[in-house]
């Protein structure tokens, strides 16, 4: 009851003098709020705190970034419903919160708390609702007198409006500032690793958008202006002891998903399939990709198509999505699509412990081809999921997939759980071809990740006996496959490979069956 005077006393200016009384009953009420950290999607638990926007006794308003946080899927900037002061923070940088776990303790009034949540605040203790009376002595007095020095020293930030109210101006209508730059999130947090201020660039992609190439084209013109001696730096001494890593968020669920692997019995089967068909064909997809999905291919044609009727509009490709080439991994998918449609064991997913079944497990078959696709990125692995994929052609599956490995490689990922759903997929490819140069592996297979993982090898050309005596030049690339034993006879597996083989070596047939 004596801090409030004395601080409005204190910050008022020093030129004009005001004497009133002001009865303590009628300031605001300043309450504690415990504010936890609410269910952010389906299946999650906890989330790991990967960074706060706000420090110990600063203030917060209303729609501002309270923090960050990231689960076993994608991660979710968390924002304040309010106004107040952030007294203490509860989950540290690098912790792991529970769904329902105090994330922050915030100073709020008490008739700006009535209006928030009650699902994501509680108040922090009894006292913070019955303040008891405060008896002042002398350090309490220099304490009070000290930080309300402070308060009257430090600017108020500007109160935020909300976009949907009427007094909201847009971004490009405001001064331009760190805030109101155009940049997705990942180039802001590129810019904080490398020490850039937004504000000084001139954004090279549209509307003036910042890229990640625009900060480096700014370091590397300021590297250039200064010139280092590299004969006069010594170099940096070796420790010789040892250094305890934590695992990270999604390495740690790789960790568990591995050791629950060990519960699904595996038959592996590995085999070679022929792709000089397709290294003949490319050369013509290639040719005529869509406009849509390569922009750079726009022609117009001396005939309006549309003269007689609208004719129908591509769909819109975001830039991430858009490709000038095609590889072979789009093509191997729709054909292994194709054959999944053919065999519904492969389309189908386990539900232990099923109450209709009596206690049984069942099988669930699926109308569709669900194929995951297992992805290295920066902050571990990912098996985002194309569903449908038997639906799809083979642009926009190469469309898909590059739009996915965008978003993977995007720190932190900013794949979510549109890209990964909770049901998964019934079968796993992995292209570990694309980095190294072996032919086979032993891919792992766990629990939920469906009933079967194929690995494709690096494709090389051989010089293949088996159909001549003289032989001939063929391009060939080796296939693992990990399948449920419980689920999946080796029998099964091998007639499915080479249902698939049928496919790949004979694209023909894509044009048959109408693709």
């Amino acid at each position: 009851m004596f801090i409030r005077p004395l601080r409005r006393l204190l910050t008022r200016p020093t030129a004009v003098s005001h004497f009133h009384t002001f009865p303590p009953c009628l300031s605001s009420r300043k309450i504690l709020q415990n504010f936890k950290l609410a269910d952010i999607g389906e299946g999650i638990t906890e989330c790991e705190v990967i960074k706060w926007n706000v420090k110990e006794l600063g203030a917060i308003q209303s729609f501002d970034p309270l923090c960050e946080v990231q689960s076993d899927k994608a991660s979710v900037e968390i924002t304040s419903p309010f106004d107040g002061i952030v007294k203490e923070i509860l989950v540290k940088e690098g912790e792991v919160a529970k769904v329902g776990q105090g994330l922050c303790v915030i100073e709020v009034d008490e008739e700006l708390s009535d209006s928030a949540s009650a699902e994501q605040l509680e108040p922090a203790s009894s006292a913070a609702a019955a303040p008891s009376p405060v008896i002042p002595n002398s350090k309490f007095v220099e304490d009070a007198v000290s930080r309300a020095e402070q308060i009257r020293e430090e600017p108020s930030a500007p109160r935020r409006l909300h976009p949907m109210d009427p007094n909201y101006l847009p971004s490009s209508t405001l001064d331009v500032n760190r805030e109101n730059v155009l940049a997705k999130p990942s180039v802001r947090h590129h810019a904080r690793q490398s020490k850039v201020d937004l504000a000084l660039l001139s954004g090279s992609g549209r509307d003036g958008r910042i890229d990640k190439k625009d900060i480096d084209a700014f370091l590397s013109q300021q590297a250039s202006s200064v010139s280092v001696d590299l004969s006069s730096v010594a170099p940096r001494a070796q420790t010789e002891q040892d250094v305890i890593v934590e695992l990270g968020r999604t390495r740690y669920g790789m960790w568990k998903a591995m050791t629950q692997s060990l519960e699904v019995p595996h038959f592996g089967y590995s085999t070679s399939l022929d792709l000089t068909s397709l290294h003949s064909l490319l050369p013509t997809l290639n040719s005529h990709i869509p406009e849509h999905f390569d922009p750079s291919k726009s022609s117009s044609l001396p005939i309006n198509p549309s003269a007689l009727h609208p004719a129908p509009s591509p769909p819109l490709v975001p830039e991430s999505a858009q490709f000038t080439r095609l590889t072979y991994l789009p093509i191997l998918i729709k054909t292994l699509a194709k054959a999944m449609m053919a065999w519904p064991v492969l389309r189908s997913s386990i539900t232990p412990g099923s109450v209709n079944g009596g206690g049984k497990p069942t099988l669930t078959i699926r109308p569709h081809a669900d194929i995951a696709v297992a992805l290295s990125t920066p902050t571990g692995l990912y098996t985002p999921v194309i569903p449908h994929a038997d639906t799809h052609s083979i642009y926009s599956l190469s469309s898909q997939l590059k739009h996915l490995s965008f978003l993977g490689r995007q720190v932190p990922c900013a794949l979510t759980m549109n890209e990964m759903p909770k049901r998964g997929a019934t079968v796993t490819i992995s292209n570990i071809g694309a980095i190294g140069d072996g032919e086979y592996a032993h891919p792992v297979l766990v629990p939920g990740g469906g009933v079967a993982i194929v690995a494709i090898g690096r494709a090389r050309w051989v010089w293949d006996v088996s159909k001549s005596d003289r032989g001939e030049r063929r391009l060939k690339v080796g296939v693992s496959w990990s399948a449920d034993h419980r689920v999946l006879e080796g029998a099964e597996l091998a007639a499915f490979v080479e249902s698939w083989r049928a496919y790949v070596e004979a694209p023909e047939r894509l044009i048959g069956e109408g693709i």
